[in-house]
């Protein structure tokens, strides 16, 4: 299962145009609170915290953000980011980045929580028309922006910036299937991860996943196979994973792309270390992503053969 997939809310799509509609669901609402892209939990633990009402009326809950409802219970986000936040404390809670727990926190909070992290995100870096640069307001329970210049009235709607990601393997002449991963320079010492990148305008997600490997590593690949998608909005990302057949096996790095890159067998994959292990030793990416969900995949493939 891929974390912050499995989404369990009804968006309302409709009703949520409706101003009275929404009257009565912010007062009985449960509120996901964002202070500078961190979501709010109970202090030292994964379990994500949601308020009511009475916690939040302080702040312009005017402004909250309607995520949708499970189990009739409707959800928003808010943020209330310094220094407001810093005005107001939530004893026994702690804003931190949700990747800090990953895959350890309730699937479903961490579906809801991500999407109030990128849709809050999305407005406050959003908020001058991109037509005409006056200043807009938040419009359709939080799903768009208008523009209040009179001439122009233009709607934004928030985007989503599809990437691939890809695990590239090949069966090498020892007999040893290996797949490529890389690594970049900022990351912590010894992760290493599927290679991965925007699509480009007028692109294919096959032609994407080709273009990539090329770039960064200097390897043709051929007959690209989707497998997995996640949202990944740390900002506003969706990756669509893919597995894909290298036609070369030399590696050209390019640095403006990834720092190294290399060929691993599956043997060797069993013997890394995790994201956020410490030591000089090789680490596979965050449990929680959809790059790790790719190597897993592939490891557990045709374990018989080594």
């Amino acid at each position: 299962m891929l974390q912050y997939s499995q989404l369990p809310l009804d968006r309302h799509s409709s009703d949520r145009k409706d101003p009275n509609w929404l009257i009565n669901k912010r007062q009985g609402g449960r509120y996901v609170l964002i202070n500078n892209d961190h979501n709010l939990f109970i202090a030292d633990s994964p379990i994500a915290a949601f308020v009511d009402y009475q916690a939040v009326k302080e702040f312009d809950v005017d402004n909250a953000i309607y995520l949708g409802e499970h189990e009739q219970q409707h959800y928003f986000a808010l943020d209330v980011s310094v220094p407001l936040a810093e005005e107001k404390q939530f004893a026994g809670y702690e804003f931190v980045d949700i990747r800090k727990y990953g895959p350890v926190v309730d699937a479903h909070d961490a579906a809801i929580l991500v999407l109030a992290r990128g849709l809050c995100h999305w407005h406050k870096t959003h908020k001058f028309c991109g037509r005409c640069g006056t200043q807009n307001f938040i419009a359709e329970a939080g799903h768009a922006r208008k523009c209040s210049n009179k001439d122009c009235r233009h709607l934004t709607f928030p985007r989503t910036d599809p990437a691939v990601i890809m695990l590239v393997h090949y069966p090498f002449s020892d007999g040893v299937e290996r797949c490529l991963l890389g690594r970049q320079a900022s990351w912590p010492q010894g992760v290493y991860s599927t290679l991965a990148g925007f699509v480009d305008p007028g692109e294919t997600l096959e032609a994407a996943v080709a273009r990539e490997v090329m770039e960064e590593a200097g390897v043709a690949v051929e007959n690209p196979r989707y497998i997995a998608s996640q949202p990944w909005p740390f900002p506003s990302s969706l990756m669509l994973g893919y597995m894909a057949k290298a036609k070369s096996t030399d590696i050209f790095i390019d640095q403006d792309e990834i720092s190294e890159a290399r060929w691993f067998s599956r043997q060797e994959l069993r013997d890394f270390g995790n994201w956020g292990d410490e030591g000089e030793h090789f680490k596979l990416p965050r449990k929680d992503s959809i790059s790790r969900f790719l190597i897993d995949s592939w490891i557990a493939q045709n374990e018989d053969q080594e």
